[in-house]
C-alpha cells in the first residue's frame, strides 16, 4: 500500500501523511486515535486519504491539527478547503486546523524536527522524532540537512527503483545515502513493484532492509 507511518510516543499518536490507502491501512492495522498529522508534501499519494480523518474526529470529538510547510498547507487548503473548520467543530466531515512550520516545534511535549529535502525541484519535509527520522520522496538531501540526521537509531528513506528517477532516490542512491548518514538501521520505503522484496533485499547491506506493510519498530525514548 502507499506509505504512511504512525508514531506512538509519550501517549501521543502522530501520523505522517494520509495516504490514498489510509482506510485500508487502518482497517488492517488499527489505532485508537490521531493526535496530529505531519505532512511531508502535498502530492496525491500522500494526502488523498485526508477525508478518512472524519472517523477519528467523530470518535475523539475534536479538531485534528495538521502540520507542514507553507506550500504543502496551501495545496491541502485548495483541495480540502471544507475540512478547515477551526475554531468550529462540524459533524460529518473531517475537521482539521492548519499549522505552518519551518523549524523545530512541539506537540504536547513531543519534540519534532522538520528536515528540509528536495523532491525534484519541490522543497519538502522529512521529520525527525528522537532518534528516528522519516525521509520519503527525496531525490536530494541538502548539505545543511545532514546535520539533522546524525546519531539515528532508525532512518526510513525513499528508494523507488533500480534506475535513476528525477524525483526519487534509486536503490543504489538510497544505499549510498544510508551509508553516508550512518543510522544504526535503515529501512527503505516508497518502492515500486519493480523492486523485488526478497531478491533485491538479499543484496542490501546488513544494516539496510526494505520496509513492508504492518512493520512495527520499537525504539527507546531519548
Amino acid at each position: 500500500m502507499r506509505c504512511s507511518v504512525m508514531i506512538e510516543t509519550k501517549g501521543k499518536h502522530l501520523l505522517i501523511d494520509t495516504s490514498m490507502d489510509m482506510r485500508n491501512q487502518f482497517l488492517e492495522f488499527p489505532f485508537p486515535k490521531i493526535d496530529a498529522v505531519l505532512f511531508t508534501h502535498a502530492h496525491a499519494d500522500h494526502i488523498f486519504g485526508l477525508d478518512e480523518l472524519r472517523r477519528f474526529n467523530y470518535l475523539q470529538k475534536q479538531i485534528i491539527p495538521v502540520y507542514g510547510n507553507t506550500q504543502t498547507i496551501e495545496h491541502i487548503r485548495s483541495i480540502f478547503g471544507y475540512a478547515f473548520t477551526a475554531p468550529d467543530f462540524v459533524p460529518g466531515i473531517p475537521n482539521i486546523s492548519a499549522h505552518i512550520v519551518e523549524d523545530a516545534f512541539r506537540i504536547d511535549g513531543v519534540s519534532i524536527r522538520p528536515i528540509p529535502l528536495l523532491h525534484g525541484d519541490d522543497e519538502i519535509f522529512g521529520f525527525r522524532i528522537g532518534r528516528f527520522a522519516y525521509c520519503t520522496d527525496v531525490s536530494r538531501i541538502p548539505e545543511s540537512s545532514y546535520d539533522l540526521l546524525t546519531d539515528l537509531d532508525v532512518l526510513v528513506l525513499d528508494a523507488l527503483r533500480e534506475h535513476k528517477h528525477a524525483k526519487h532516490f534509486s536503490l543504489s542512491e538510497a544505499v549510498t545515502e544510508a551509508q553516508k548518514i550512518g543510522a544504526k538501521q535503515t529501512y527503505f520505503t516508497h518502492m515500486s513493484h519493480i523492486l523485488d522484496h526478497k531478491r533485491h533485499g538479499a543484496l542490501l547491506p546488513k544494516n539496510c532492509a526494505f520496509a513492508y506493510d504492518g512493520l512495527v519498530l520499537h525504539l527507546n525514548d531519548h
